[in-house]
């Protein structure tokens, strides 16, 4: 079950989303929310203006000129949704779920997966591109 513990709290006056971002990582204590961390701290460095988000009762999402990604915590697996997935190139093979979809891709990570931090910056920067393309305003 994700964000019991925070479902509760989100609504309290100054819980901005980066609070409760930050509250789920730790309320994780695991590699869930050092992934998660990891996952945000590389979304930040590639884009700086990011708007983050919490959506769904306790989805983390990611902004720039539209949706970039969300991220998830489930038992076995950290997942890094990009919205429009399917209209990204991706020659490292990071996506490996949801890849049946028109739209969405994801990447399962799990707990002992190395995250490519060069090959999920460069996904980062197409979807923040492809947000901010022409092709993309007439969707």
């Amino acid at each position: 079950m994700k964000n019991e513990k925070i479902g509760s709290k989100e609504a309290s006056p100054g819980n901005t989303p980066s609070r409760l971002i930050d509250a789920r990582i730790e309320e994780l204590g695991d590699w869930r929310g050092e992934t998660l961390a990891r996952v945000r701290a590389l979304i930040k460095q590639t884009v700086p203006d990011v708007v983050e988000e919490w959506k769904w009762r306790g989805v983390t999402v990611w902004y720039r000129a539209g949706m970039i990604c969300t991220g998830e915590t489930y038992k076995n697996a950290v997942k890094v949704t990009f919205a429009k997935g399917a209209s990204l190139a991706d020659p490292s093979g990071l996506f490996n779920s949801s890849l049946e979809g028109n739209t969405r891709r994801a990447i399962d990570i799990h707990e002992t997966d190395k995250i490519d931090e060069r090959a999920l910056k460069a996904l980062i920067r197409a979807a923040v591109a492809l947000n901010t393309s022409k092709e993309s305003k007439a969707v």
